[in-house]
Parts: structure tokens; C-alpha cells; sequence
């Protein structure tokens, strides 16, 4: 029997809520709970997830045996480019503000907005008195922080105890994993409820409908703009200027890559191809690719950092808040952490969204609304971290003194 992919139930999901919302007005209040509940669960498994995920990255990372120069190469580039990639993202969407003057039926005062403060705050906050305080808090950068530690201290203890440790939080993180591909295949009935629900309150105002159309188009072209941007700007100043390499050959030897990359939303499932397109058609060395670029599908995701920093702004601007600079800084901070967290697996990155608007106090709802246009963007996205890895590969090669064919 033909079965829908999930992309398509969640446009369905999004079309029967619009629907719903238009002309049922009366019975909203038996579905709205639907999108009530998916926040919900949503809400619940952010911390497990972070903590499991960035713990288990860091421990399995301090293992890797080629960790050294080659590392922290590997690393200066990862966190330099998706630096950038944020910035760029976080410079459109105060440019562009798509969701400025948005009337998303949302309330515009938002219950518990977080203080910041100045960068000793931040540090502060990011060291927690109790721990358990935070979890139960929501504290990511406390959280952020300590899964760190754990991951990083968990490898310097003996190998009696360090293995069944990190068996310990790699099985949680699995557990997590499969949890969190469990809510996500709920997605289409909790975009349901939520815009069920935000559409019934605007059901006799056209013209609110039709801004809302109109800022989610924005939202989408200022996240695409900073892509292409990233992709055809920023990434190959990198390979011309530091890498010294071509970078219109090297985007030809990674074509097949990129449009598998597209197509399948998924930078592990991608890998692969990425392999061999880098190894054989860009000629860097087994050496440098069995390193660099597993660990690139795991925690390189430009895009998905842009794409974060971008969503968390424009929530923030539907619900008529103007972040401070010092909540920006958190955002690109969050970002790049949450990017790192992200698991290689399509809609990883919409999860981690919710990491960075509990970070400065920003509520869920505007996800829902998000997710509607989320499955072009997350294509959009994929192929940008697969490029990105393709591009830290080449440039680290040509660094450790290799002749490219590119």
C-alpha cells in the first residue's frame, strides 16, 4: 500500500489545520489540544536529548586516535565556518525582519523572557550551583556546559570504568534518538492543532492570513539568502584563500554528493557518496577523509546553524520581542552548540531549535508554523553542511601539504 513520506502528512497535517481552523471554528477547542501536546512532548525530551547527545559527542571524539594536529585543524574549521554561517543568517534576519509587523496569533507578552545581562552573567549562568536545578530549569547553557565536562573528563578516567560509562551515554543517546524520531512522526497531527488553532483566531481577519503567508515567505528567503550566500561566498573565499584550491572544480567533483544531499535531507546517509566524491574525484587522501569527514556529518552543520539562529530571531519577532545584543550572542553561542548536537538525520535540526528558544526564554508555538515550510529548507540546509564538510576536507588536505586534483 502507497504510504505518504513525512514531509507530505506534515503539508497535509498543515492544509487540514488551515481548513479546519477556517470554517470549524466552533469544534477548535477539540483539536487545538493536539498541538498543545506535541509542544508538550516536545518540551520533554530537550534536556535527555542535549545532554545525552553532546555528551556521547565529546567522549567518542576524545577517543578518535588521529586527535591532534589534524584535530584541531578539523576543529578551527568547523567552529570558524559555522561562526560565519550564523553571522551571516543573524546580519539578514535584522535586515530583512520577516517577522516584524507579523500578526501571528501570538501573544505578544511573553510569560518567564530571560535576562541576560553582560558576558559575566552569561558565564555565570553558564556554570550551575545544582545541576539538577538546571534540568529542571531549563538551563541550557548550564546544560550545554556540563554535558561537555561529562564527555570530555568522562575519557581521562581508567578504562575499567570509562567504557561501560561512555556504552552508557551512547545507549541513552540512542534511546533518545529513536524518542525523538518517535515525536517527530507525530509532527503532522501536532502542526494539525497548532494551526488549527492560530488560523480559527484569525478566521474572519483575511488580511492576517495573508500576512502570515506573506512573513513566512521572508522567513523562508532570508534563511535561503543566507545559504546561498554562505555557499557561494563565504565557502569558497575558504578554498581560494586558505585552501588554495578551485573551488568551481571542486563543486563539480562534489555534484552527485550535493543533489544526493538534497534529496535525502540527511548528511549521514550522504556520507558515502561524500567519500568517495572527495577521496577519488578531489584527490584528498584516505587519511584525511576517514577523519575529517565523519566527524564533519556529525557535528559540521553550517547550515543547520544558520537555519537555527534565523528561526530563533524571527519567533522572537512574531511575538514582538527585540532581542538585546548580549540575547543575540546567546543565540549565536546557543547556535553553534545546538548545531553541534544535531544529529545527522533529516529534522534533526528543527529539535534543536527548541535548545536555543529555551536559551533566552522564548516560547514554542511559533515552531509549528516553522514546520510548515521546514522540509525545502531542510533540504536546502542538508546540502549546505554536506558542501561544508566537502570544502573542510580539501582545505585541511592541502594544509597537510597534498596535491589535489582540484
Amino acid at each position: 500500500m502507497f504510504k505518504l513520506k513525512l514531509p507530505w502528512q506534515i503539508l497535509i497535517g498543515l492544509c487540514l489545520g488551515v481548513l479546519f481552523g477556517m470554517f470549524l471554528t466552533d469544534y477548535i477547542s477539540y483539536v487545538s489540544w493536539l498541538g498543545t501536546l506535541f509542544l508538550r512532548a516536545l518540551k520533554m525530551i530537550i534536556v535527555p536529548l542535549i545532554l545525552t547527545s553532546i555528551a556521547s559527542g565529546v567522549a567518542n571524539i576524545g577517543n578518535a586516535q588521529n586527535l591532534g594536529r589534524l584535530g584541531l585543524k578539523t576543529f578551527a574549521y568547523y567552529i570558524t565556518t559555522s561562526l560565519f554561517a550564523i553571522v551571516t543568517g543573524l546580519v539578514l534576519v535584522n535586515l530583512i525582519q520577516p517577522g516584524v509587523g507579523a500578526d501571528l496569533g501570538l501573544s505578544h507578552t511573553v510569560e518567564g523572557m530571560k535576562t541576560v545581562g553582560g558576558l559575566d552573567n552569561i558565564l555565570l549562568r553558564m556554570v550551575p550551583t545544582n545541576i539538577f536545578d538546571a534540568f529542571a530549569s531549563g538551563e541550557m547553557l548550564a546544560i550545554i556546559f556540563f554535558a561537555i565536562l561529562i564527555g570530555y573528563f568522562v575519557t581521562r578516567i581508567e578504562a575499567k570504568y570509562k567504557d561501560p560509562i561512555i556504552n552508557l551515554i551512547n545507549g541513552g543517546f540512542e534511546v533518545m534518538m529513536k524518542l525523538t524520531g518517535f515525536i517527530i512522526k507525530l509532527t503532522p497531527i501536532g502542526v494539525f492543532g497548532i494551526v488549527a488553532g492560530i488560523v480559527a483566531k484569525e478566521a474572519s481577519n483575511s488580511a492576517a492570513l495573508f500576512n502570515l503567508v506573506h512573513r513566512l515567505g521572508l522567513y523562508m528567503s532570508s534563511v535561503i539568502l543566507g545559504l546561498i550566500f554562505h555557499a557561494f561566498v563565504t565557502l569558497p573565499l575558504f578554498l581560494k584563500i586558505v585552501g588554495k584550491v578551485n573551488p568551481w572544480l571542486h563543486l563539480k567533483a562534489m555534484s552527485a554528493a550535493l543533489i544526493t544531499a538534497f534529496s535525502t535531507a540527511s548528511s549521514m546517509s550522504t556520507l558515502p557518496l561524500t567519500l568517495e566524491s572527495v577521496e577519488h574525484k578531489s584527490g584528498v587522501s584516505n587519511k584525511v577523509t576517514s577523519f575529517v569527514l565523519p566527524l564533519g556529518a556529525t557535528v559540521n552543520m553550517d547550515g543547520t546553524a544558520l537555519y537555527e539562529c534565523v528561526a530563533a530571531m524571527f519567533i522572537a519577532q512574531a511575538y514582538g520581542i527585540d532581542l538585546s545584543f548580549m540575547q543575540q550572542l546567546i543565540v549565536v553561542f546557543t547556535a553553534l552548540l545546538a548545531s553541534i548536537g544535531a544529529a545527522g538525520i533529516p529534522m534533526a535540526g528543527f529539535v534543536m531549535i527548541s535548545v536555543i528558544l529555551s536559551s533566552v526564554g522564548l516560547p514554542l508555538e511559533g515552531v509549528g508554523l516553522i514546520l510548515a515550510i521546514d522540509n525545502i529548507l531542510d533540504m536546502c540546509r542538508t546540502t549546505i553542511n554536506v558542501w561544508s564538510d566537502s570544502c573542510g576536507a580539501v582545505i585541511i588536505a592541502k594544509t597537510e601539504g597534498e596535491t589535489l586534483k582540484v
